[in-house]
């Protein structure tokens, strides 16, 4: 006869493992429904969002946050109350006793349980940690290249910043993330060929400027 306490060991691993998949498949579940979302799997879904981003985004660029907030819930009290009161007059005329008509939504669970908390705070934390990483590295000037990568980046976002403030660019981005791949997946072929040929220019430009880089000839031998 096994043991309880292995019996109460075994369950408890076949418990956590069960938890994993589960949560893997949770994630991997989130993951595809974004990609059907920008894929256009399903244009009313993807419309819905679409256009729900597009019209906040144009919101904010228009109002201020304030503005937009305030309205926002303004008009969900404004369809609840005049929601509920319908329902009461109904209710009323016909003499019926059916009760709250958002009784089912209030007895639901809305608190947040602490493992999915303390999951997503795990999961902000790691990225944060990698990014400050990253940066880190990139400003101590760990590798040149990457450095002087970094900084061409940054004069050509002051010209970016010049033209579009925040609010712009993200419009134009939640614009390019709903076109963008339905167009590389309709001339993926044609695409990918112009983006080997440019990156491999890139890299034959970038091969000669490191070999002109002081500390190239040792970082190669160190590699």
């Amino acid at each position: 006869m096994a043991d309880p306490m292995t019996q109460s060991s075994q369950i408890s691993s076949s418990q956590g493992f069960v938890d994993g998949q589960n949560s893997a498949a949770s994630a991997k579940d989130s993951k595809f429904s974004v990609k059907e979302l920008v894929h256009w799997r399903d244009p009313k879904k993807s419309g819905v969002v679409f256009g729900t981003s597009l019209l906040l985004l144009l919101s904010l660029a228009a109002f201020s946050v304030i503005s937009v907030v305030s309205y926002l819930l303004l008009a969900l009290l404004c369809v609840t109350i005049s929601f509920r009161i319908y329902k009461s007059v109904i209710q009323a005329v016909q003499k019926s006793n059916e009760g709250h008509p958002f009784k089912e939504l209030m007895e639901k669970d809305v608190s947040v349980p602490p493992e999915t908390f303390r999951k997503h705070v795990d999961a902000c934390l790691s990225h944060v940690n990698r990014a400050l990483k990253h940066m880190s590295r990139l400003f101590l000037v760990e590798d040149l290249v990457d450095s002087l990568k970094l900084a061409v980046l940054m004069w050509l976002m002051t010209y970016v910043g010049a033209v579009f403030n925040g609010i712009t660019i993200l419009i134009l981005a939640d614009i390019l993330l709903f076109t963008v791949p339905l167009v590389y997946e309709k001339n993926k072929t044609q695409i990918d060929h112009y983006v080997e040929v440019a990156h491999t220019q890139i890299n034959t430009m970038i091969s000669k400027l490191q070999e002109k880089l002081p500390g190239a000839v040792k970082r190669s031998k160190v590699e």
